[in-house]
């Protein structure tokens, strides 16, 4: 299949220790609430505590692994690392005994996945072309959505074959450590020049890159700000009718969806250009906010819920391929770095104006603002050069 022949080895092996790792972590996750309220006793907020401090760590960290990765003029440690870090302190959360016990445990794992996303990421543009970037980062995309569709059905045969929940987390090992037996198999190409010698500071590292990269990351801050957490979009999904015990099915379903179309985005890239299939993905996503503020039949906006799941198949490859495009080659690591940084300052304020919003005057006001800050967004996206910098 053409698809496939234009992936390479290493992109090839990153995705394989994606899906296993998100097999593990989403396979864990899913049932986390179960084990904390009713294993441990704990409450709604220990929940919101250990998922706020995990995601900003991973955030944060994701910039000074994009550094890092470029000054080292290495991938390949750092990746390792972060996939190790995860893999074998996954598990140790079914010790717990407390709360804070698994705040600690969740912490260190996210600190695994700021390790690893950004020279993940540039390693993936190391060894592609402007032909199959998008492709690669399209297929690696699949991988992981792949993983977290399968990761909650696991969970769910074992616990319907009568395992425990310690017991489901603990045996998380596995996938684990099958994601760092395909790392085994990636053999690390040059991250930059080898007659660039002089490492830059951070505040030459960002005025060295492009200003259409910087452009775009304004454009992607502006979209995240009407990008709250799919969370409520299950809310709205309950507030139409749709029962309960069909949520987390449709979540799946969800996953399912942008595995499918995440290579599509990809190629679709590739041949047609990234601004033309990121802007038709905002505009897309706006009209599908558009949608969640005006249905309420539970069947329509089951519908347009798992059409949403589209968009990310669009935009979350053709998002990371004009990054690698932009970026000079000697900072793909740094200008991933501050990509991710930028979608984790956004996401925060993006949730909580939504709530506000939603609060204030009904989730429909709120979707419509989240819809209206693609659409501007879009518009930005209009004042970039995609070229390519070398």
């Amino acid at each position: 299949m053409k698809f496939f022949s234009s992936i390479p080895r290493t992109v090839f092996f990153l995705g394989a220790a994606s899906l296993f790792t998100d097999i593990a972590s989403e396979g864990t996750y899913s049932i986390l609430p179960l084990f904390l309220t009713q294993v441990l006793g704990a409450s709604a907020l220990s929940l919101g505590i250990i998922e706020g401090v995990a995601e900003s760590t991973a955030s944060l960290l994701k910039v000074f692994s994009g550094v890092w990765t470029d000054r080292l003029k290495k991938r390949k440690p750092l990746i390792l690392g972060g996939y190790g870090l995860s893999g074998f302190c996954r598990p140790l959360i079914g010790l717990a005994q407390t709360w804070p016990a698994v705040l600690f445990f969740r912490f260190v794992d996210r600190v695994g996945k700021g390790l690893r996303a950004s020279p993940r990421d540039a390693m993936i543009a190391d060894v592609t072309t402007t032909s199959n970037r998008g492709a690669s980062y399209g297929f690696h995309s699949a991988m992981d959505n792949a993983g977290a569709l399968v990761g909650p059905l696991l969970a769910s045969a074992l616990l319907a074959l009568g395992l425990g929940l310690r017991s489901i987390i603990f045996w998380s090992v596995v996938p684990g450590l099958l994601a760092l037996v395909s790392l085994w198999f990636i053999h690390e190409r040059s991250a930059s020049s080898k007659k660039e010698k002089k490492d830059l500071g951070w505040l030459k590292s960002w005025n060295t890159l492009d200003g259409n990269l910087k452009a775009m990351f304004l454009a992607v801050l502006v979209f995240t700000l009407g990008n709250s957490t799919d969370a409520f979009l299950l809310i709205r999904l309950a507030q139409v009718g749709v029962a309960a015990k069909y949520i987390p099915l449709l979540w799946g379903l969800h996953s399912g969806v942008r595995m499918i179309t995440a290579p599509y985005g990809g190629t679709f890239s590739d041949s047609l250009g990234r601004k033309p299939v990121i802007v038709s993905g905002w505009f897309y996503y706006a009209f599908i906010y558009a949608l969640f503020a005006w249905v309420s039949s539970p069947a329509a906006l089951v519908a347009v819920f798992l059409a949403y799941g589209a968009f990310y198949g669009l935009c979350e490859p053709s998002e990371k391929a004009l990054v690698a495009d932009l970026a000079p080659v000697k900072l793909k690591g740094t200008a991933f770095g501050y990509y991710n940084l930028v979608i984790g300052i956004g996401a925060l304020p993006a949730s909580l104006l939504f709530g506000f919003i939603g609060q204030q005057w009904g989730y429909p006001a709120a979707f419509l603002t989240g819809a209206g800050l693609a659409f501007t967004a879009s518009i930005l996206l209009f004042f970039i050069r995609a070229k390519v910098t070398k």
